[in-house]
């Protein structure tokens, strides 16, 4: 193999759940040019990545099916030894199945896996997805296996050096769906709990900067700072590499800890980590409600409210859980 494009234009958090299979093909080709398509808004995750050759883009938010033809007009044109799709929808098996590719693998349940040349399953049996989007390279090697990897560089870890001055944890308290975000009332009364000596490092993307800011105000911990907005993905990881811990939701941020072996306590509302998208760093924790609720999981992603109206997979979690979790 020369060239090979690997496909995964979702969010964030599934992209960097994406960098075991660069991992193993850069093992296995080193001298192999990877591409990698993603949507626009997490070219950045690639910045600096030793294995990536070039980075496409996916522009969604507007003239999203012309911008989807252009890309396939170019990845015909630049005759790929192979592309690996992680992704289980038409759009993107467009783009793998009329690639020209001799090696055109997938997931069976895209609606056109039929034009693939080697086609695997995805379900939702306990197997984490990095092994799901691995098995996508069994015709390689299906024993070889990597962890989700992220490459920060000097300069990222630059940027950020003037937070680690002293200890601190970070929290990224936002999430895109209501259900998968712990309640700000909840991270307030954690932060409020803190040792005062101790930093509070609120991280998360421009929108999220309110939901920090008014939880930086009402926690009244003297050392809270809000740097939502202010970095790209690869200075949060760097960060977060070397917090004491780092709380999330089941969202991106678990994954930019997975990815940089960083120690995490991830908290689950209406989601479990049985769905395969737990942490995977060496120190990890994983935060849940002690009850037993017939109602989750509501479903594999998130809602915009909860269906059934009390959201107790979320308000029956205890501050001592995530206390629980800090370094002694």
């Amino acid at each position: 193999m020369k060239k090979i494009l690997v496909i995964q234009t979702a969010s964030a958090g599934d992209v960097i759940l994406m960098t075991p299979i660069l991992e193993k093909l850069h093992r296995v080709w080193p001298q192999a040019d990877q591409y990698v398509l993603v949507k626009a808004g997490n070219e950045s995750l690639f910045q600096s990545h030793p294995w990536v050759h070039e980075v496409w883009m996916w522009e969604k938010s507007r003239k999203k099916w012309r911008n989807l033809l252009q890309l396939l007009i170019a990845i015909r044109k630049e005759k790929f030894d192979a592309v690996i799709n992680c992704q289980r929808f038409t759009s993107t098996g467009l783009l793998t199945g009329f690639s020209g590719a001799r090696v055109r693998a997938g997931f069976s349940s895209n609606p056109l896996s039929f034009l693939f040349t080697h086609r695997y399953g995805h379900r939702f049996d306990g197997t984490h997805e990095i092994h799901r989007n691995l098995s996508l390279t069994a015709f390689v090697d299906p024993a070889i296996d990597f962890n989700p990897r992220l490459y920060p560089s000097t300069t990222h870890f630059a940027r950020v050096s003037q937070y680690k001055t002293n200890a601190y944890i970070t929290l990224s308290p936002a999430s895109l769906w209501f259900t998968k975000q712990f309640p700000e009332e909840k991270w307030i009364e954690f932060i409020a709990a803190l040792p005062e000596q101790l930093q509070v490092i609120l991280l998360g993307g421009e929108s999220d900067r309110p939901l920090c800011e008014r939880i930086l105000l009402s926690a009244g911990h003297k050392r809270v700072l809000n740097l939502a907005g202010k970095l790209n993905f690869l200075e949060a990881a760097a960060l977060i590499r070397d917090a004491l811990m780092n709380f999330v939701n089941d969202s991106a941020p678990m994954h930019l800890a997975s990815a940089m072996n960083a120690p995490v306590a991830a908290v689950f509302c209406s989601t479990v980590p049985e769905f395969g998208f737990g942490p995977l760093s060496d120190k990890s924790f994983i935060i849940q409600t002690p009850e037993n609720l017939s109602c989750r999981p509501c479903g594999i992603h998130g809602h915009k409210a909860c269906p059934q109206k009390h959201f107790r997979c979320a308000s029956t979690i205890c501050i001592n859980q995530l206390q629980s979790c800090l370094p002694t």
